[in-house]
């Protein structure tokens, strides 16, 4: 089971709702609005990006496919934490790290996927069906970057203005064909979605 990591207390977000109200001057008295706005944002904001950003342990299974190359779905890793073998007919075993290697290094924290390099004696292990990989991935509050943090912010904001005025989603009045009346605007903003371009899943 994964282990989400919940970086602001018991909120799940990418800006802490302390920075969140000191940088829009919301008092105390809007925090469960605050905390939902912030909350549903971020969750937006990792469903545009077609992936997860908070830090969180995955176990992920790699069906066998004769290759060397196990690319991660998470990124960036912080830490492998175990390489499992999984077989047809026998218990599961765990490879040691002295038969993998890691590209890009794990020190490089790049935003980019991660591959697993098998030796090539791990292919020649008996009825081998899978992998299951149990690894460290995301950002910790911390360390989030400055335009997944401005997104986040932007986002929220917006949420906020609409829910202070019961208008989520919707904008002005429009006129056309006799008629009068609301109409729908677009779940995130365009100011939005550009500070979230380099982010998107990389797909390789």
């Amino acid at each position: 089971m994964n282990n989400e990591k919940k970086p602001d207390g018991n909120i799940y977000t990418l800006i802490s709702l302390e920075e969140f109200k000191a940088l829009l001057g919301i008092d105390d008295r809007e925090d469960k609005l605050a905390t939902f706005c912030l909350v549903t944002s971020t969750l937006s904001i990792e469903q545009y990006c077609k992936r997860k950003f908070l830090h969180k342990n995955y176990h992920e299974r790699i069906e066998f496919a004769n290759d060397q190359y196990l690319v991660l779905k998470e990124y960036p890793v912080r830490k492998v934490l175990s390489v499992f073998a999984l077989f047809h007919f026998e218990q599961p075993a765990i490879i040691e790290p002295d038969f993998y290697k890691i590209a890009p290094d794990e020190k490089s924290r790049e935003d980019i996927p991660y591959t697993i390099i098998l030796s090539p004696a791990i292919l020649r292990l008996r009825s081998l069906a899978a992998y299951r990989v149990i690894y460290r991935a995301g950002y910790d509050l911390g360390d989030v970057s400055a335009d997944l943090k401005a997104a986040c912010l932007e986002l929220a904001a917006w949420n906020m203005n609409r829910y202070r005025g019961r208008r989520i989603g919707l904008t002005g009045n429009i006129k056309g064909n006799g008629k009068e009346g609301e109409h729908f605007e677009l779940t995130m903003p365009e100011n939005v979605k550009a500070l979230l371009e380099t982010y998107k899943r990389k797909l390789i």
